[in-house]
């Protein structure tokens, strides 16, 4: 897949894959920006004229070297990082012959049309397998490509609430703010699109070995399920469907956020020992022997009493301070920070997580990098998110040897942009 001089990769880990992504909005766009990041070369197209759903969702934007806003939504500056942008017109004749054409040309292609939508372009499974039979095609859908349900647009929202995710993320029916909550990030997109490089990844593996490439079909409700983990294992145990919990945790106690003197702190406290180990590090040392806590599934049981003696106490000095105390005999612990305080966190700084990508509108554009790190074939940062058809003349020229003349034509008709 790459070249190699002496043993080392030359480029990132993806390099010499080529991506035609078809995806918009977030699941797809995220898969894509993860193979990019490790080397693929990803080809996006967008319709002319307008790109990518997310192009408009703003305000916030991209700030200029100045610091005014352009046009360029911050959301979608999120996902769509190391890729060349190509507009082409798919409802189009010539626009389908062209996509046939680079998917002919390419490895791996990603699309998230409703299930079937592609087959009257002629960009279906089916038939671009006939014409490159070495295509991982992933489709990424709300439902999936079969099922009552198939036909219907699924957005992470709804599945979220579909998924069962909701019905545990919130405080309990009750409780002040008590209520089924979604998560503050598209969660269901960003793991559809995780699992999605994992597919894509096996399946590249796969036609290694058989020579031939296969067809994906990840839907994000079965990705929501499947990330229930423990809470759908517990209801399959008991019958009982797990209800929400805030803070806390179904399974362990103390796993909570405290209110100290001045603002919230978390315990995660994995174990009887570390239980032991926190009682004396905030000067509560009886509570690891008390019947009612000593251990865990006591404690779960007891799950009031402990909690209430814990907030009680921990009123009476700062979070600072409690974490500090409680950090020195290794329980987990840790402040609630705000995105502002995520990004500006020592840890997160020295594993370098925020990256400066110039971008033609400004120079010292920043954004969160990847959280992967290989140490022969690192993530590169070579472009920032593309303008709308930025790449169109360089990409149909490389990959499908089109003329000046060509593409002048093809602008002309509005096939491209």
């Amino acid at each position: 897949m790459s070249d190699e001089s002496e043993g080392v990769p030359s480029g990132g880990a993806l390099t010499g894959i080529r991506v035609l992504d078809l995806s918009r909005v977030l699941a797809g766009p995220w898969c894509s920006q993860v193979l990019a990041d490790l080397g693929a070369d990803v080809v996006k197209v967008e319709r002319v004229g307008q790109g990518d759903d997310t192009r408009a969702w703003g305000p916030p934007y991209m700030k200029d070297a100045q610091g005014d806003d352009t046009l360029e939504a911050s959301y979608y500056q999120s996902s769509n990082r190391n890729k060349r942008s190509v507009a082409v017109d798919i409802a189009s004749e010539k626009g389908q012959e062209i996509v046939r054409a680079l998917a002919a040309e390419s490895d791996v292609l990603i699309e998230n049309f409703k299930a079937g939508s592609l087959a009257k372009y002629g960009l279906d499974y089916a038939s671009l397998s006939r014409i490159n039979p070495r295509l991982i095609y992933c489709s990424i859908t709300g439902f999936g490509q079969m099922g009552p349900r198939a036909q219907e647009p699924g957005y992470d929202f709804i599945i979220q609430g579909m998924g069962g995710l909701m019905s545990i993320t919130g405080e309990r029916d009750g409780a002040p703010g008590g209520g089924p909550q979604k998560v503050g990030v598209a969660v269901t997109d960003v793991m559809t699109g995780l699992y999605s490089v994992v597919a894509i990844q096996a399946a590249l593996l796969a036609r290694e070995k058989t020579g031939r490439g296969q067809h994906c079909d990840m839907a994000l409700l079965d990705v929501q399920v499947a990330a229930l983990g423990n809470q759908s294992q517990n209801y399959l145990s008991t019958g009982v469907a797990p209800g929400r919990y805030g803070n806390a945790h179904a399974n362990i106690v103390p796993y909570n956020s405290f209110h100290a003197s001045d603002k919230d702190f978390i315990i995660a406290c994995g174990n009887d020992s570390q239980f032991a180990a926190l009682c004396g590090a905030i000067g509560l040392p009886e509570l690891a022997t008390d019947p009612r806590f000593s251990r865990n599934e006591n404690r779960v049981r007891n799950r009031e009493a402990i909690t209430q003696i814990l907030s009680t106490h921990f009123k009476r000095d700062t979070a600072e301070a409690w974490v500090e105390r409680i950090s020195k005999v290794k329980v987990p612990v840790g402040v609630i920070n705000d995105i502002a305080g995520a990004l500006s966190e020592p840890q997160v700084q020295a594993r370098g997580m925020l990256v400066n990508i110039p971008h033609s509108m400004n120079q010292d554009f920043k954004m969160v990098g990847s959280p992967i790190h290989l140490s022969d074939t690192p993530v590169e940062y070579k472009r920032p998110a593309p303008l709308l058809g930025q790449d169109t003349e360089a990409v149909l020229s490389e990959y499908l040897d089109l003329t000046a003349d060509q593409l002048s034509q093809l602008k002309g008709d509005g096939v491209v942009g």
